[in-house]
């Protein structure tokens, strides 16, 4: 018997096909077709989509599921404990998304110091009239120090970026030590609040969690040099935004170059009057390359998982101990 998966966003067609050659397979937007979707999730083994809060309660409705894959690196949707305890894999895609996050990462550097966003905006209006001075200075990003918060995948590759192309010092803050990071970009861990205090750029890129919510506050913002720049690509909650603001607003802070926000999309906020920032809408893996290269991986991990092996990128393996159809599939 074919295993039954709920298709919950939008897949390219190769990818969509990937799945019904080997699946039964039931696609219901999870925003625009709510009942079908939830009626699906009913008698599905697998589900695949992203941006939808997944939780205790919803997988009431889901007592046959085995397998869950999100076309995302983050997982903060996910109740992972809830999950794990009833035996459901969740699986992600880290790797597809380092590359493509990195080059926005520093791209929001660039953009940020230079500051493109305000005098492209400054040009349009016809305020160019003579050669640029000291009105339209920005900083230099070649030969600075660089604190990264956060150095796995994606901060490694901004690290590489940093010293190998821009010739920075890089300082990093980390659960644990990067040996890798700091035998190949000269990376020097130290303390955050010493990071914060030496960098000329901040950028973020932790995961959201417990620890990690408005980790960025207040206090940590006061410790910045008033000429460092500040970048968050990891998630809005990561940084106390109503502090951000004000330390915008007092020029506490030289910039800010933000793709993610705690309320998205962005509402009606301050930030958009502040022209010491530059605002993407959450793009941080936002090309058809790297989006369909997510949507592939997502899709053969929910193959794998639902064919009783463990794919690479599992969240939770602990998962399988909990299930008990991991039994029935092994014998």
């Amino acid at each position: 018997m074919k295993k039954r998966v709920v298709v919950y966003r939008a897949l390219p067609p190769d990818v969509l096909g990937l799945l019904q050659a080997q699946c039964d397979v039931i696609v219901a937007d999870a925003d625009t077709d709510r009942a079908a979707f939830l009626e699906a999730l009913k008698h599905a083994h697998g589900m695949i989509g992203n941006k939808l809060k997944v939780g205790a309660a919803l997988l009431e409705g889901a007592p046959e599921l085995e397998a869950a894959s999100t076309i995302s690196a983050g997982y903060d949707d996910f109740e992972v404990p809830a999950l794990t305890q009833r035996g459901v894999l969740l699986c992600n895609t880290p790797d597809e998304v380092t590359e493509t996050t990195a080059d926005l990462t520093f791209t929001l550097v660039l953009a940020t110091a230079r500051r493109i966003a305000e005098l492209d905006a400054w040009t349009r209006r016809g305020e160019w009239k003579q050669s640029a001075g000291a009105a339209q200075f920005g900083v230099d990003v070649h030969h600075k120090t660089l604190g990264i918060v956060g150095l796995g995948r994606i901060g490694g590759a901004v690290a590489k970026r940093a010293a190998h192309g821009f010739g920075m010092q890089v300082l990093y803050s980390n659960r644990s030590r990067n040996a890798e990071a700091e035998r190949a970009y000269g990376a020097q861990w130290k303390p955050l609040d010493e990071l914060l205090a030496q960098s000329d750029f901040v950028v973020v890129l932790v995961p959201l969690s417990p620890a990690t919510t408005q980790l960025i506050g207040a206090r940590e913002l006061q410790l910045m040099k008033p000429s460092a720049v500040l970048v968050n690509c990891a998630r809005g909650q990561v940084v106390d935004e109503a502090a951000l603001i004000e330390a915008l607003r007092e020029k506490r802070i030289r910039g800010a170059g933000l793709d993610v926000f705690e309320r998205e999309p962005l509402p009606e906020s301050p930030l958009y009057a502040l022209e010491n920032t530059v605002l993407v809408p959450h793009i941080g893996s936002a090309t058809r390359e790297t989006r369909e290269a997510m949507a592939r991986r997502a899709a053969l991990n929910l193959l794998e998982a639902l064919s009783g092996r463990l794919p690479v990128a599992s969240v939770n393996p602990q998962a399988r101990e909990a299930d008990p159809k991991t039994t029935s599939r092994a014998e």
